[in-house]
């Protein structure tokens, strides 16, 4: 692989002919180093073979074709992925059980290989993003949502072109959430509110009695906007939503004037907070304490819990007399062993915070009760929780009675 600039170049050999193309991978995988020239003639069979070997197939010809070969390598793939996922739990348990964080870990590998597997199929695109292939969907506004304006000739992943056509149909069409006044555009890049159980905790907990006085309310990490929108929908005069992402900060941007509460929610630039104070802070971040493996994944992962920890530490700093933090906070680390309840609660009282109250809900997503999902005793326990915190006083500590989370039995060896 060599690069111009920032952007990676892809090389192939094709009739005797050497070529090459600007990569694309919102993963920021790197570019196959080999590269064979694939159509409709090669058995599936032949191409999976090749894709774990590490050899990446450029397809020529038709594209539905392509989009045949990607559900084929896919039903390959999951075949030795179960096998292997049992063979390495067996290593690693050494006994008849094995605990849930090896069980997380070992999904995730997983998954990680299937991805590399399935990635192998690649399109070319023209300069103006159209596709060279036969059948070919007009996909350019899709490509210049997720990469922006096309400059040059480009190859991509087939799977990731997929990601960015499914994208493109979400942003088009939106997502209804009544409780922000309409619907919610995702962008490419950005965390999709499809979820409920966040957004219904933020529109039914009775807000801080501080808001009567001090209608001001931060929403940090915002992402879509989603839950700044709900905020301003149930009387907040001025919400302050806060990101990092520049995809987020111009989606957010985009639905609060399609909603038509721009007078009222301002999308600020900034590592979590500005300077100020509010009667209600809130925040819904990643709820999962690992490392992603792309870009993509910024949304579910946060690395050694830097978001959480320093949403909280901050938190006593920017509430007004009275304010209160809403933390929205899925239990699933929790099962998966990768945090304890009581981890949290000290994260709570190092930062100097109390405890005010706890709602939760159960899932309601389709995983939970997916029993094909290996990682489905945790996602059928998981409740999502809305924490009131407040900074401590001289009030008595009230962290015992919230100390009751789940418990995490070793998983049954299969």
């Amino acid at each position: 692989m060599t690069e111009r600039g920032a952007n990676p170049i892809i090389h192939w050999l094709e009739d005797g002919t050497a070529f090459e193309a600007r990569w694309r991978s919102h993963s920021d995988a790197p570019p196959a180093t080999r590269v064979v020239v694939a159509d409709g003639k090669m058995t599936a069979d032949e191409a999976y073979g090749l894709a774990c070997q590490g050899t990446a197939l450029l397809w020529r010809g038709d594209f539905q074709e392509a989009r045949q070969m990607l559900t084929a390598l896919g039903k390959r793939a999951d075949r030795p992925q179960r096998r292997s996922r049992t063979s390495a739990a067996t290593s690693l348990a050494g006994t008849s059980t094995i605990n849930s964080a090896d069980a997380f870990h070992l999904y995730r590998q997983a998954r990680s290989q299937r991805a590399r597997t399935l990635n192998s199929i690649l399109i070319p695109l023209n300069d103006d993003y159209s596709i060279p292939l036969r059948r070919a969907p007009d996909i350019r506004q899709a490509c210049v949502e997720a990469y922006g304006p096309a400059e040059t000739a480009s190859v991509t992943s087939l799977r990731a072109l997929l990601g960015v056509i499914g994208a493109h149909e979400w942003r088009t069409k939106g997502i209804e959430i009544p409780e922000a006044g309409g619907r919610i555009h995702p962008h490419f890049g950005v965390f999709a509110p499809i979820r409920r159980e966040y957004v219904d905790l933020i529109a039914t907990t009775p807000l801080p009695a501080a808001c009567a006085s001090a209608s001001v309310a931060f929403d940090i990490g915002t992402g879509t906007g989603v839950l700044a929108a709900v905020l301003a929908r149930r009387g907040i005069e001025r919400v302050v939503a806060t990101d990092l992402a520049p995809r987020a900060l111009a989606c957010a941007s985009e639905n609060v004037r399609q909603l038509g509460i721009s007078e009222r929610v301002d999308v600020v630039e900034a590592d979590l907070f500005l300077e100020g104070r509010a009667a209600l802070v809130i925040c819904n971040p990643p709820w999962i304490p690992a490392r992603p493996s792309s870009p993509m994944e910024n949304g579910i992962y946060d690395p050694d819990s830097r978001m959480l920890r320093g949403f909280l530490q901050a938190l006593p700093g920017h509430l007004t007399p009275g304010g209160e933090g809403w933390l929205i906070l899925s239990d699933l680390a929790e099962h998966l062993g990768l945090r304890t309840r009581a981890q949290l609660l000290e994260e709570f009282e190092a930062a100097g915070l109390r405890v005010l109250g706890r709602n939760d809900v159960p899932p309601r997503h389709p995983r939970a009760s997916d029993k094909a999902d290996p990682l489905h005793h945790a996602r059928a326990a998981e409740i999502t929780s809305l924490w009131r915190l407040a900074t401590l006083n001289e009030e008595p500590k009230v962290l015992s009675k919230f100390l009751v989370g789940p418990q995490v039995p070793p998983l049954a060896h299969r």
